[in-house]
């Protein structure tokens, strides 16, 4: 007997086992009406309204529709109102600049399109077929009274297209099929070991890699969502205490907030002995694992991944065998990326390159098949990190690819440069990853210029052309920067004196 694998199986359950139970505890401060609390019965009746709205706005299966929102439970719900009934969700970053986002909806081919009321103003930006603000259009997006058409599932459908920043200029959409989503959600539940006793804390922004598969994963087991619209280290320590959250996913800057809040909170830290904290972005610096273990009292679980992978490659967790090791072997150990996953196969080509093979690789990217067809060459998907495999365990040492990771957020060094060089003073520039203690990696450009300008100028500019968190926020001036023979810049050259006294050029 076979059964497509879908993400409604998720929701299906959820209102089948736990009809009644608290589902997701909004952000009490959303700029539109906060939703409160709702339970699995409401998500449910909420997801099949969105799916019939757009069966009467004429969005066909398989069509495109975007959201663009801080977290809330108007964005949690969307992942199944409109992928379980067949349609793609397009979620998009909500710190992209307008012309970003426009290149997203345009490529993607959104017919409709969802933003944060906070975010209005990229509707200046953007134009669709069908364009809503959330919480103002409710009725038009999640009001409908009809049954949804019905939609047999198609594992091998799209679910979501995911975009990315890569090595290229423009950003390039991953198409996750259910399968791959259903598998990665299930495998990340398996090895965080969920249960319906878990309350996730949505620290993580649901549309990086739809939130890691979380939304999924917490729902089917009965869990409770705890919905943070914006990130404060204060207020991650009060959610955990005032909610009993038992887990969350984040980024290395998201670490260090809750560990600077801690330093002025007054009594034991919420959480101790039963937060999990869920890793991934940039390996954190041993120190730092060891002080969330040991100040906070927290779960340090570190995984690797990428977009493109949906995301769970490699997983790292505390095991008997380092029980008797002393806490900085142990976090050393920790460091690590982690061993693969049920289901995962690694291995390091000749060239080093980190090579996965899973069943939650890519379907391929929206309408580029000749990428599709470089970074599946063999099948197997080229993750453009050099790395090793040591007793099972990959470490990351290097990207082969020209990204720089911060805060979570992968940053292409190129659009960067793009953006730098269009400013008429700047005769050439370099874009590189410094490491950082709280942003894992810090975008800084080395530049030469023609006529006088100011650091500050120059980020300025950045800042009319990129979303802030990929603007340098280091600049230096140099004379010339160091080429080949054949004229290439070489980059590693000019990363040796920030990265001196490291092992390894990540951070």
């Amino acid at each position: 007997m076979f059964f497509d694998l879908g993400v409604r199986d998720f929701l299906d359950r959820a209102e089948l086992v736990y009809p009644d139970r608290i589902a997701v505890v909004d952000e009490p401060d959303q700029p539109a009406a906060s939703w409160g609390s709702l339970t699995y019965r409401e998500v449910a009746r909420l997801a099949r309204a969105q799916a019939a709205s757009l069966d009467e706005l004429g969005v066909p299966v398989g069509g495109r529709v975007a959201i663009v929102s801080h977290n809330a439970a108007r964005l949690l719900v969307s992942f199944f109102g409109v992928s379980a009934w067949g349609r793609v969700l397009v979620p998009v970053n909500f710190r992209l600049a307008p012309a970003e986002v426009r290149y997203i909806v345009e490529h993607s081919g959104a017919d409709v399109v969802m933003v944060d009321p906070e975010l209005r103003h990229l509707l200046d930006a953007v134009t669709g077929k069908h364009v809503f603000v959330l919480g103002e259009d409710d009725d038009k997006i999640f009001g409908s009274t009809a049954e949804p058409a019905p939609w047999d599932t198609d594992e091998s459908a799209t679910a979501t297209l995911n975009y990315t920043s890569g090595t290229t200029a423009r950003p390039k959409g991953v198409q996750l099929t259910h399968r791959n989503l259903w598998i990665n959600a299930t495998v990340f539940g398996l090895h965080t070991t969920l249960d319906d006793n878990d309350v996730l804390l949505h620290t993580l922004p649901m549309f990086h890699c739809n939130g890691w598969g979380m939304p999924y994963a917490v729902t089917g087991l009965g869990g409770r969502h705890v919905v943070l619209r914006k990130i404060d280290g204060g207020e991650i320590l009060r959610r955990i205490r005032d909610h009993g959250v038992t887990i969350l996913c984040a980024a290395p800057a998201v670490v260090a907030a809750a560990l600077d809040a801690a330093r002025d909170w007054d009594g034991e830290i919420p959480g101790r002995d039963r937060v999990r904290i869920v890793v991934a972005g940039a390996p954190p610096p041993t120190r730092t694992i060891q002080r969330v273990r040991e100040e906070l009292g927290w779960e340090f679980i570190q995984i690797y991944g990428l977009t493109e992978t949906a995301p769970l490659l490699t997983f790292n967790r505390m095991r008997s065998e380092w029980a008797e090791l002393a806490g900085t072997e142990q976090a050393r150990l920790l460091g690590r990326a982690g061993a693969p996953a049920v289901g995962v196969r690694i291995r390091i080509d000749e060239s080093g390159e980190v090579l996965a093979r899973s069943n939650t690789n890519l379907a391929g990217y929206w309408n580029d098949p000749q990428e599709t067809a470089r970074v599946q060459a063999g099948d197997w998907f080229h993750t453009g990190d050099g790395g090793s495999l040591t007793d099972g365990y990959l470490t990351i040492a290097d990207r082969k690819k020209d990204v720089i990771i911060t805060g979570g957020e992968n940053v292409s060094s190129i659009e960067v440069e793009d953006a730098l060089t269009s400013h008429p003073a700047v005769r050439e520039v370099a874009v590189i990853g410094i490491p950082d203690e709280k942003w894992g990696e810090l975008v800084t450009a080395l530049v030469v210029v023609e006529d006088e300008i100011t650091a500050d100028g120059l980020i300025a500019h950045c800042r009319e052309h990129l979303a802030g968190y990929k603007c340098p926020k280091r600049v230096e001036f140099l004379d010339e920067l160091p080429r080949t023979a054949t004229g290439k810049i070489q980059k590693f050259k000019l990363r040796a004196p920030f990265w001196e006294g490291h092992d390894r050029q990540v951070h």
